[in-house]
């Protein structure tokens, strides 16, 4: 069954966007009587659509239960990268649960935070964000930020992560076993390159430990992968 996130609820009526429309009627090819599960505020509706053909509607069956996530909240801060590399960041790290996406600027990072465009691209990373957290049947939709500086990073609160290229620290699992009762994880990851050693002192200074995920450097699409997957072994409930 299809989910949606919808705007808003008029009666017993389920409001959607109007891409949203045009994906049940275009896409999906749904039929009148159809059901789709719709999320407004957090709550999760059951959805009977109508009028396909002409101005469709979708009326509410009932509400339903929905199941609490599993693993703390995940913060996670990335720099600016180039936009295949975003794109996959935002599409898979919201599939594995994070909660938060921070785009940051860094020394290293390629791209450069362009005010012009700025806020297109945030529109289509939001987009991105919703479409993914669909497709994996979520209850909300990370939220994201774009913030100026890394001394905004102080502010946090939880547990606080920079993922470091250094040998001879604490691994991710030993890190995340020692901290088991957390109810918030703060992820920092570097760009091509690495952080600026500058950077991962300052962090450090700020509370994050700086740890390593073993012997291999992973490509930095890569990481937001393996740390959402560890967290999501590491707090699963059987």
């Amino acid at each position: 069954m299809q989910r949606y996130f919808g705007i808003k609820k008029e009666d017993n009526r389920l409001v959607l966007d109007s891409s949203d429309y045009h994906h049940i009627k275009n896409v999906m090819r749904n039929s009148d009587g159809d059901l789709i599960e719709v999320v407004i505020d957090n709550k999760l509706h059951l959805g009977c659509i109508e009028n396909v053909k002409s101005d469709i509607s979708i009326f509410i069956k009932k509400e339903l239960e929905t199941d609490n996530d599993f693993i703390p909240k995940v913060n996670l801060i990335v720099p600016l990268l180039k936009e295949n590399k975003m794109d996959l960041i935002l599409q898979k790290s919201c599939e594995m649960g994070v909660s938060k996406i921070m785009i940051v600027p860094l020394k290293r990072c390629i791209v450069k935070v362009n005010d012009k465009k700025t806020k297109s691209k945030i529109d289509r990373w939001n987009r991105i964000l919703k479409e993914a957290s669909e497709q994996s049947f979520r209850n909300y939709i990370p939220d994201l930020e774009v913030i100026d500086s890394i001394k905004e990073l102080d502010k946090l609160d939880g547990l606080k992560i920079v993922c470091s290229t250094k040998k001879n620290l604490n691994n991710i699992k030993r890190v995340l076993t020692e901290n088991k009762n957390c109810d918030t994880i703060n992820v920092v990851i570097g760009p091509e390159g690495g952080l600026d050693e500058i950077e991962e002192l300052i962090l450090n200074e700020y509370g994050f430990v700086s740890t390593t995920f073993g012997s291999r450097i992973l490509r930095v699409e890569s990481v937001p992968l393996f740390i959402m997957s560890i967290i999501n072994y590491e707090y699963m409930e059987w």
